[in-house]
């Protein structure tokens, strides 16, 4: 049972907007900015993100198939503000794990209180060389 559909539309009108700015930086928080499919308008939405060995992992809390998931999956990648800092990721995979083995272990029981048990992994996207970080 990941969070119900409610809470969502009140997280997107309300609480993304309070929190959002705070979400760039707070630890094992990010912002994804991507682009509407048939919008094409950019959207940021905060997230719950955590560093793997190259790239990141996002915990699903609203489930697979959001909007913004969606959009990430078909444009085949995103910026991730994390920190303060901007990434670009790449490869969208949606992963299936009950042991939520990827994110870190305090972490895991939270995540299956709320029932969460799929992630978007995304590979960062080397810097180019000489650009300014």
């Amino acid at each position: 049972m990941v969070l119900p559909r409610a809470v969502a539309r009140v997280n997107r009108r309300v609480t993304n907007r309070l929190l959002g700015p705070l979400a760039a930086r707070a630890p094992g928080f990010g912002v994804v900015t991507h682009t509407g499919r048939r919008s094409r308008r950019r959207y940021r939405t905060p997230v719950s993100v955590f560093a793997t060995s190259g790239g990141y992992v996002i915990a699903l809390t609203y489930g697979k198939d959001t909007d913004w998931v969606r959009n990430v999956v078909a444009a085949g990648g995103c910026e991730l503000e994390i920190r303060g800092r901007q990434v670009q990721v790449t490869a969208p995979r949606l992963v299936h794990d009950e042991t939520r083995g990827q994110v870190p272990a305090p972490v895991r029981p939270i995540l299956r209180l709320i029932g969460v048990t799929d992630f978007l992994h995304l590979s960062a996207v080397p810097p180019a060389a000489g650009a300014a970080s």
